[in-house]
């Protein structure tokens, strides 16, 4: 068999190295993928630091990783759309075929998702990407095209979220945009807003450092820290009008009731960050100003293929319209992966740390 080395979290504080058989084809429409780039996502870090996620808890060693790309190494005989050698972004979710919510097109609410480094109800714990060798069926992988890197290739997980979050929201041309939260999914979802055609977007944030990169990327028209800026009604003077679209991406009540308070008549509130339990929420508020709330969870049918081509197109240029290399903060060899992690944990202005092989 050919080896698999591994990256696997025994339990809360405790990552090791460990080699495993590498996966076979089985399915004609199987793809075997060498992993190359591979981000840290918040989620790895509540599984090292708490062992759950809600209602995800870990049980058994798992593999980590789902932010991945890399390159085609076999495909099974049916599949016809990529050939080794061919870069891909690697979706980590693969619902169930036999589901209703899979034959609806809702696949991401599928409850019986084998999703990688997500622990399932019955303990099993499907596979992560933070390996050499990854199995995929091919309709859960996207050709990357030449100008999209393997280092972006690792962004389109987080970007997704973005992605689905504008089109459940219907974010369209015009629209003004407030994003609470400057972590990854924050400014990812920011960039997907502006290439959605808002005219402005504010980020939300309590970090100077974290609203200033996303000035520099590109994706913020203002910005707002409302440790040191004032209420909502600051943040409204700030942006010169109320937005009609917020996108609330950190779960944190304080930011959800600003986001409900600064929101125009009419418009549309979007929850992406996950809160830690229940929270306090401005019904009256909400239901005054006759808002809409739209629920998102991971992402969807073409929201992968979405994500790419923001990639692409804005790659296709010279002089890009969002530098998207900016926010990450730290790269690091596949040794190196396990300091990655307290890196991460540990905070100290990482923003999106990338993991290289293992070669």
């Amino acid at each position: 068999m050919t080896p698999n080395p591994s990256l696997v979290l025994n339990k809360v504080d405790d990552i090791t190295f460990e080699t495993y058989d590498a996966p076979t084809i089985t399915d004609p429409h199987d793809v075997l993928v060498q992993v190359k780039k591979t981000g840290i996502c918040g989620s790895d870090i509540h599984y090292y630091a708490h062992g759950k996620i809600g209602p995800f808890v870990l049980k058994s060693p798992m593999v980590l990783g789902h932010e991945s790309s890399g390159t085609v190494v076999e495909v099974g005989s049916a599949v016809k759309d990529l050939k080794p050698g061919d870069n891909v972004a690697i979706e980590p979710g693969v619902p169930s075929r036999l589901s209703d919510e899979y034959k609806q097109g809702k696949y991401n609410l599928c409850p019986h998702m084998c999703f990688a480094a997500t622990p399932s109800a019955d303990g099993k714990n499907p596979p992560g990407t933070l390996c050499k060798y990854f199995k995929s069926p091919q309709d859960f992988l996207v050709k990357l095209p030449e100008q999209v890197t393997l280092e972006m290739g690792a962004l389109v997980e987080p970007l997704s979220v973005g992605v689905h979050a504008a089109r459940v929201g219907g974010i369209k041309f015009g629209d003004v945009v407030a994003v609470f939260g400057a972590g990854p999914v924050g400014i990812l979802a920011a960039a997907v807003a502006k290439k959605f055609g808002a005219s402005k977007v504010i980020i939300v944030d309590i970090f100077d450092n974290k609203l200033e990169m996303a000035k520099e990327m590109g994706v913020a028209t203002h910005t707002f820290n409302s440790k040191t800026g004032g209420d909502y009604k600051k943040l409204i003077e700030e942006l010169g009008q109320e937005p009609n679209v917020v996108l609330e991406c950190t779960g944190a009540e304080p930011c959800i009731r600003m986001g409900v308070f600064c929101l125009a008549h009419g418009g549309k509130y979007i929850q992406v960050g996950n809160a830690p339990g229940d929270v306090t929420f401005p019904i009256t508020e909400f239901g005054n100003k006759e808002l809409t709330l739209f629920g998102t969870f991971r992402y969807g049918y073409g929201d992968y293929k979405t994500a790419v081509g923001i990639l692409a197109q804005n790659y296709a240029s010279n002089l890009p319209e969002i530098d998207f290399e900016k926010m990450i903060t730290h790269r690091l060899k596949w040794e190196d992966a396990i300091k990655a992690y307290d890196l991460v944990r540990a905070g100290n202005g990482a923003v999106k740390c990338i993991i290289s092989g293992p070669e």
